[in-house]
């Protein structure tokens, strides 16, 4: 088999021509490759594009804003392939304000019909006995130039993700899922970054609930300074210092570079050239007043209920049986933050259960009757302030 041309496109007239040959596709596959992993500042430094006979690697660095390329992703008559769309979109927003509503994801699509290694990979060797290279997997895509090798593997993201797509809809039509997929769809329509509240980075370090307000306090002022290093350096924050290491500067606050340096992890680099500053950073956490020290906002609290472990597993049997019947995951089918949300509402009918946010009208078509039935005879729970004084 001839291996398919993908054209390098890193020229606003090399891309004005490629948008006027493939002209209005009713279908087009797209793939973005981002660098969180190396760089602070999470933005697309590729795009790749196919249509059934043109395929394209599109270099954004060099080029100004597409304006033919946004209106056909934009057009509500072209509907745009994606495997795993959720960071995708939130990059094209990010980067460029597109608003994609024709959309087809061919992960959501594998999860629908009960398939569990739903990976691109697994899925082109199961559908089309392909098997790709994994070597580039955490490769850095905002270097340049790109090798041969990594093109090549960026290429395969779209080129057979078409045929893909067509065979899985076939799959989904068949076993009746198709709506289920067109509702997954339709909810991936406007995906995109909500604003974030400056300053509150240090919130989202996993094991900052274990601390208390004060270290609390040190975690802010150290995430800040990292953060700012980051940012300047434009490289990814765990590639400063490591998470683990700024919560250990929190826990034990070292007063000197000697403490500093002891702490396991931390970069002897980073402590030769900035460790005065992340002293500072210690000392200013430690002068926060009592009024300052920051808290989690918490979440909405409920009454004990005594009941609640029971409604939870009465909704659990539910969905464990229709998953059965289904051949689904479990999870894909309702995961059980969901069963938690209709354990504590108690909804007395499929009325009632389609206010419940997040539950989609297939998983009650699928589950709602059973889901009203195993809750009869329950209380609803009541809930207090979402933010704690304490």
């Amino acid at each position: 088999m001839t291996a398919p041309t993908v054209a390098y496109l890193d020229t606003d007239a090399g891309l004005a021509r490629f948008m006027a040959e493939i002209g209005r596709p009713s279908e087009l596959a797209i793939d973005t490759e981002g660098a969180s992993f190396h760089r602070f500042i999470d933005r697309i430094y590729l795009i790749q594009l196919s249509t059934r006979d043109k395929n394209a690697i599109i270099d954004p660095l060099p080029l100004a804003k597409s304006a033919a390329l946004g209106s056909l992703l934009e057009d509500p008559k072209v509907e745009v392939v994606f495997h795993d769309a959720d960071y995708d979109l939130r990059l094209l927003h990010q980067d460029y304000g597109w608003h994609i509503t024709n959309i087809f994801d061919t992960r959501i699509s594998a999860q629908l019909l009960g398939i569990t290694a739903f990976g691109l990979g697994a899925l082109l060797e199961r559908n089309f006995g392909l098997k790709l290279d994994k070597k580039h997997q955490r490769a850095d895509w905002s270097m340049r130039p790109l090798t041969p090798g990594m093109l090549d593997y960026a290429a395969q993201d779209t080129l057979h993700l078409l045929g893909l797509r067509g065979q899985l809809k076939d799959e989904l039509q068949k076993k009746g899922r198709w709506e289920w997929a067109r509702e997954e769809f339709q909810r991936l329509e406007g995906t995109r970054w909500a604003p974030e509240e400056p300053g509150l980075a240090f919130l989202r370090v996993k094991g900052a609930r274990d601390l208390t307000r004060r270290e609390l306090a040190l975690l802010r002022e150290l995430v800040a300074w990292r953060d700012a290093v980051a940012l300047q350096l434009d490289r990814a924050t765990f590639r400063v210092v490591a998470n683990e290491v700024l919560l250990e500067i929190a826990r034990t606050a070292p007063s000197n570079i000697e403490a500093l340096g002891a702490i396991k992890g931390m970069p002897r680099g980073m402590v030769e050239r900035a460790g005065r500053d992340v002293l500072d950073a210690v000392q200013a956490g430690l002068a926060a007043t009592d009024a300052n020290l920051p808290k989690f906002p918490r979440s909405a609290r409920f009454d004990k209920d005594p009941d609640f472990d029971a409604k939870v597993g009465k909704l659990k049997s539910v969905r464990d049986d229709a998953a059965k019947r289904l051949e689904l995951d479990p999870g894909v089918l309702c995961s059980r933050e969901r069963m938690e949300t209709i354990a504590r509402a108690v909804p007395r009918s499929r009325e009632e259960l389609a206010l419940i946010p997040g539950l989609k009208n297939w998983q009650i078509a699928e589950m709602g009757d059973q889901f009203v039935e195993a809750l009869k005879g329950f209380k609803a729970a009541k809930k207090d302030s979402p933010y704690s004084d304490s």
